[in-house]
Protein backbone atom coordinates (compact mmCIF):
# COMPACT_ATOMS: atom_id res chain seq x y z
CA UNK A 1 0.00 0.00 0.00
CA UNK A 2 1.28 3.46 -0.92
CA UNK A 3 0.35 6.58 1.02
CA UNK A 4 1.15 10.21 0.34
CA UNK A 5 2.91 12.18 3.06
CA UNK A 6 3.50 15.91 3.38
CA UNK A 7 5.91 17.30 6.00
CA UNK A 8 4.78 20.78 6.96
CA UNK A 9 6.49 23.22 9.34
CA UNK A 10 3.69 24.81 11.37
CA UNK A 11 3.93 28.25 13.00
CA UNK A 12 6.69 29.24 10.60
CA UNK A 13 6.66 31.13 7.32
CA UNK A 14 9.74 29.30 6.06
CA UNK A 15 11.02 25.73 6.13
CA UNK A 16 13.27 24.69 9.05
CA UNK A 17 11.33 26.79 11.57
CA UNK A 18 8.30 26.16 13.76
CA UNK A 19 7.14 22.61 14.44
CA UNK A 20 7.27 19.91 11.76
CA UNK A 21 4.28 17.60 11.34
CA UNK A 22 3.91 14.66 9.00
CA UNK A 23 0.45 14.83 7.39
CA UNK A 24 -0.99 11.66 5.85
CA UNK A 25 -4.40 11.93 4.10
CA UNK A 26 -6.30 8.62 3.94
CA UNK A 27 -9.22 7.43 1.84
CA UNK A 28 -10.36 5.32 4.81
CA UNK A 29 -8.96 4.46 8.21
CA UNK A 30 -6.14 1.93 8.33
CA UNK A 31 -5.05 -0.26 11.24
CA UNK A 32 -4.24 1.66 14.43
CA UNK A 33 -1.01 -0.26 14.90
CA UNK A 34 0.13 0.66 11.38
CA UNK A 35 -0.56 4.35 12.01
CA UNK A 36 1.49 4.14 15.20
CA UNK A 37 4.37 2.43 13.37
CA UNK A 38 4.31 5.12 10.69
CA UNK A 39 4.47 7.81 13.38
CA UNK A 40 7.36 6.03 15.06
CA UNK A 41 9.20 5.73 11.75
CA UNK A 42 8.67 9.44 11.01
CA UNK A 43 10.09 10.25 14.46
CA UNK A 44 8.52 13.72 14.52
CA UNK A 45 6.65 15.16 17.47
CA UNK A 46 3.43 14.43 15.57
CA UNK A 47 2.11 12.48 12.62
CA UNK A 48 -1.49 13.32 11.75
CA UNK A 49 -3.93 11.25 9.70
CA UNK A 50 -7.27 12.44 8.33
CA UNK A 51 -10.16 11.05 6.28
CA UNK A 52 -12.52 13.26 4.26
CA UNK A 53 -16.18 12.78 5.19
CA UNK A 54 -17.73 15.45 2.97
CA UNK A 55 -16.81 18.91 1.69
CA UNK A 56 -15.07 20.80 4.50
CA UNK A 57 -15.49 18.01 7.09
CA UNK A 58 -12.74 15.56 8.05
CA UNK A 59 -12.06 12.98 10.76
CA UNK A 60 -8.58 13.49 12.20
CA UNK A 61 -6.21 11.68 14.62
CA UNK A 62 -2.76 12.52 16.02
CA UNK A 63 0.14 10.20 16.93
CA UNK A 64 3.47 10.90 18.61
CA UNK A 65 6.26 8.33 18.06
CA UNK A 66 4.95 6.49 21.13
CA UNK A 67 1.19 7.03 21.47
CA UNK A 68 -2.03 8.52 20.12
CA UNK A 69 -2.86 11.81 21.85
CA UNK A 70 -6.01 13.80 22.62
CA UNK A 71 -5.02 17.14 21.08
CA UNK A 72 -2.29 18.57 18.88
CA UNK A 73 -2.53 22.12 17.61
CA UNK A 74 0.42 22.36 15.25
CA UNK A 75 -0.48 19.19 13.32
CA UNK A 76 -4.09 20.42 13.02
CA UNK A 77 -2.84 23.68 11.55
CA UNK A 78 -0.53 21.76 9.19
CA UNK A 79 -3.47 19.59 8.04
CA UNK A 80 -5.58 22.66 7.35
CA UNK A 81 -2.74 24.25 5.38
CA UNK A 82 -2.47 21.16 3.19
CA UNK A 83 -6.22 21.09 2.50
CA UNK A 84 -6.46 24.83 1.83
CA UNK A 85 -3.31 24.95 -0.30
CA UNK A 86 -3.33 21.65 -2.18
CA UNK A 87 -6.31 19.34 -1.69
CA UNK A 88 -9.39 21.62 -1.60
CA UNK A 89 -8.37 25.23 -2.33
CA UNK A 90 -12.03 26.22 -2.79
CA UNK A 91 -12.65 25.88 0.96
CA UNK A 92 -12.53 28.80 3.41
CA UNK A 93 -13.22 26.78 6.57
CA UNK A 94 -12.63 23.21 7.74
CA UNK A 95 -14.19 21.24 10.60
CA UNK A 96 -12.06 18.41 12.00
CA UNK A 97 -13.79 15.73 14.07
CA UNK A 98 -11.30 14.70 16.77
CA UNK A 99 -10.97 13.23 20.25
CA UNK A 100 -11.19 16.81 21.51
CA UNK A 101 -14.44 17.54 19.68
CA UNK A 102 -14.90 19.54 16.49
CA UNK A 103 -11.95 21.83 15.74
CA UNK A 104 -12.53 24.58 13.18
CA UNK A 105 -9.78 26.18 11.11
CA UNK A 106 -10.57 29.19 8.93
CA UNK A 107 -8.53 30.49 6.05
CA UNK A 108 -6.60 33.55 7.20
CA UNK A 109 -4.82 36.40 5.49
CA UNK A 110 -1.30 35.90 4.15
CA UNK A 111 -1.46 32.19 4.92
CA UNK A 112 -1.92 32.70 8.68
CA UNK A 113 -4.84 30.35 9.22
CA UNK A 114 -6.97 30.71 12.35
CA UNK A 115 -7.63 27.69 14.56
CA UNK A 116 -10.16 27.37 17.39
CA UNK A 117 -9.30 24.82 20.11
CA UNK A 118 -10.94 23.97 23.45
CA UNK A 119 -9.45 25.91 26.34
CA UNK A 120 -7.68 23.65 28.83
CA UNK A 121 -9.01 23.56 32.39
CA UNK A 122 -6.24 24.05 34.95
CA UNK A 123 -5.79 24.97 38.60
CA UNK A 124 -2.99 26.12 40.92
CA UNK A 125 -0.87 23.22 42.12
CA UNK A 126 0.79 23.28 45.53
CA UNK A 127 3.95 21.47 44.55
CA UNK A 128 6.13 20.07 47.33
CA UNK A 129 9.47 21.85 47.65
CA UNK A 130 11.14 18.58 46.71
CA UNK A 131 9.33 18.58 43.36
CA UNK A 132 10.48 22.12 42.55
CA UNK A 133 14.08 21.13 43.32
CA UNK A 134 13.83 18.00 41.17
CA UNK A 135 12.44 19.98 38.22
CA UNK A 136 15.23 22.53 38.50
CA UNK A 137 17.83 19.75 38.66
CA UNK A 138 16.33 17.86 35.71
CA UNK A 139 16.18 20.96 33.50
CA UNK A 140 19.46 22.50 34.59
CA UNK A 141 17.92 25.81 35.64
CA UNK A 142 16.53 27.53 38.74
CA UNK A 143 13.43 26.33 40.59
CA UNK A 144 10.12 27.70 39.26
CA UNK A 145 8.12 30.13 41.40
CA UNK A 146 4.68 28.54 41.02
CA UNK A 147 2.80 25.71 39.36
CA UNK A 148 -0.50 24.98 37.63
CA UNK A 149 -1.84 21.58 36.69
CA UNK A 150 -4.22 20.31 34.01
CA UNK A 151 -5.27 16.74 33.27
CA UNK A 152 -2.04 15.87 31.45
CA UNK A 153 0.33 18.83 31.85
CA UNK A 154 2.22 20.48 34.68
CA UNK A 155 2.81 24.19 34.02
CA UNK A 156 5.79 25.73 35.80
CA UNK A 157 6.13 29.53 35.94
CA UNK A 158 9.43 31.37 36.28
CA UNK A 159 9.87 35.08 37.01
CA UNK A 160 12.79 35.55 34.63
CA UNK A 161 12.42 34.57 30.95
CA UNK A 162 16.16 33.90 30.89
CA UNK A 163 15.57 30.91 33.18
CA UNK A 164 13.18 29.38 30.64
CA UNK A 165 15.51 30.14 27.74
CA UNK A 166 18.46 28.54 29.58
CA UNK A 167 16.87 25.12 30.11
CA UNK A 168 19.57 22.69 29.08
CA UNK A 169 17.61 19.46 28.53
CA UNK A 170 14.97 17.14 29.92
CA UNK A 171 17.13 15.02 32.23
CA UNK A 172 14.91 12.91 34.48
CA UNK A 173 11.81 15.08 33.97
CA UNK A 174 9.67 12.12 32.78
CA UNK A 175 10.16 10.38 36.14
CA UNK A 176 9.49 13.58 38.06
CA UNK A 177 6.23 14.19 36.17
CA UNK A 178 5.11 10.58 36.57
CA UNK A 179 5.15 11.04 40.35
CA UNK A 180 2.24 13.51 40.05
CA UNK A 181 0.40 11.81 37.17
CA UNK A 182 1.51 14.17 34.40
CA UNK A 183 3.36 13.46 31.16
CA UNK A 184 3.98 16.97 29.78
CA UNK A 185 5.79 19.97 31.28
CA UNK A 186 5.12 23.54 30.17
CA UNK A 187 7.83 26.00 31.18
CA UNK A 188 6.77 29.65 30.92
CA UNK A 189 7.60 33.21 31.93
CA UNK A 190 6.45 36.71 31.10
CA UNK A 191 7.72 37.68 27.68
CA UNK A 192 10.71 39.63 26.50
CA UNK A 193 11.80 40.95 23.11
CA UNK A 194 8.30 42.26 22.36
CA UNK A 195 6.38 39.10 23.29
CA UNK A 196 3.69 38.90 25.97
CA UNK A 197 4.90 35.52 27.20
CA UNK A 198 7.36 32.78 26.26
CA UNK A 199 7.30 29.04 26.81
CA UNK A 200 8.87 25.64 26.18
CA UNK A 201 7.30 22.18 26.27
CA UNK A 202 8.70 18.76 27.18
CA UNK A 203 7.02 15.33 26.89
CA UNK A 204 9.71 12.63 26.89
CA UNK A 205 7.26 10.00 28.13
CA UNK A 206 5.45 10.33 24.78
CA UNK A 207 8.65 10.22 22.72
CA UNK A 208 8.94 14.03 22.47
CA UNK A 209 11.95 15.26 24.50
CA UNK A 210 11.20 18.87 23.49
CA UNK A 211 8.36 19.95 21.23
CA UNK A 212 9.35 22.94 19.07
CA UNK A 213 5.96 24.74 19.08
CA UNK A 214 2.97 23.35 20.98
CA UNK A 215 -0.57 24.44 20.18
CA UNK A 216 -2.17 22.42 22.99
CA UNK A 217 0.11 24.02 25.60
CA UNK A 218 -1.14 27.44 24.50
CA UNK A 219 -4.71 26.36 25.31
CA UNK A 220 -3.57 26.61 28.94
CA UNK A 221 -1.03 29.41 28.59
CA UNK A 222 -3.35 31.82 26.77
CA UNK A 223 -6.01 32.12 29.52
CA UNK A 224 -3.31 32.09 32.20
CA UNK A 225 -1.41 35.04 30.74
CA UNK A 226 -4.53 36.83 29.45
CA UNK A 227 -5.77 37.13 33.01
CA UNK A 228 -2.39 38.19 34.38
CA UNK A 229 -1.70 40.76 31.69
CA UNK A 230 -5.29 42.01 31.35
CA UNK A 231 -5.54 41.51 27.60
CA UNK A 232 -7.38 39.04 25.36
CA UNK A 233 -4.96 38.81 22.43
CA UNK A 234 -1.30 38.06 23.08
CA UNK A 235 1.89 37.54 21.10
CA UNK A 236 3.63 34.36 22.22
CA UNK A 237 7.01 32.88 21.41
CA UNK A 238 7.96 29.26 22.06
CA UNK A 239 11.69 29.54 22.63
CA UNK A 240 12.75 26.03 21.64
CA UNK A 241 15.87 25.76 19.46
CA UNK A 242 13.65 25.92 16.32
CA UNK A 243 11.23 28.42 17.83
CA UNK A 244 7.91 29.73 16.61
CA UNK A 245 5.45 32.63 16.96
CA UNK A 246 1.78 32.21 17.84
CA UNK A 247 -0.91 34.87 17.96
CA UNK A 248 -3.23 33.79 20.79
CA UNK A 249 -6.71 34.99 21.71
CA UNK A 250 -8.57 34.08 24.90
CA UNK A 251 -12.17 33.46 23.83
CA UNK A 252 -13.47 31.92 27.04
CA UNK A 253 -14.24 28.24 26.42
CA UNK A 254 -12.16 28.40 23.23
CA UNK A 255 -8.58 29.41 22.56
CA UNK A 256 -7.92 30.87 19.12
CA UNK A 257 -4.44 30.41 17.67
CA UNK A 258 -3.12 31.61 14.35
CA UNK A 259 0.11 31.25 12.44
CA UNK A 260 1.62 30.40 9.06
CA UNK A 261 2.88 27.08 7.69
CA UNK A 262 5.68 26.17 5.28
CA UNK A 263 6.01 23.04 3.17
CA UNK A 264 9.24 21.08 3.59
CA UNK A 265 8.67 17.74 1.87
CA UNK A 266 6.28 15.69 -0.27
CA UNK A 267 6.81 11.94 -0.26
CA UNK A 268 5.27 8.55 -0.95
CA UNK A 269 5.56 5.83 1.68
CA UNK A 270 5.22 2.07 1.08
CA UNK A 271 3.68 0.12 3.95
Amino acid sequence: MQLQLWQVDAFSDAAFGGNPAAVVPLEHWIDDGLMQRIANENNLAETVFFVRKEAGIYDLRWFTPEAEVELCGHATLASAWLIFDRLAPELNAIDFNTRSGVLRVERGEDGRHVMSLPTTAFAPFAAPEKLAREIAQALGTTAPREFFKSQYYLCAVWDDPADVRSIAGVGTIALVLAEIGSWGLIATAKGDAGYDFISRFFAPAKGVPEDPVTGSAHCLLTPLWAERLGKKTLRARQVSPRGGDILCTDDGARTVLSGPCALYMVATIDV
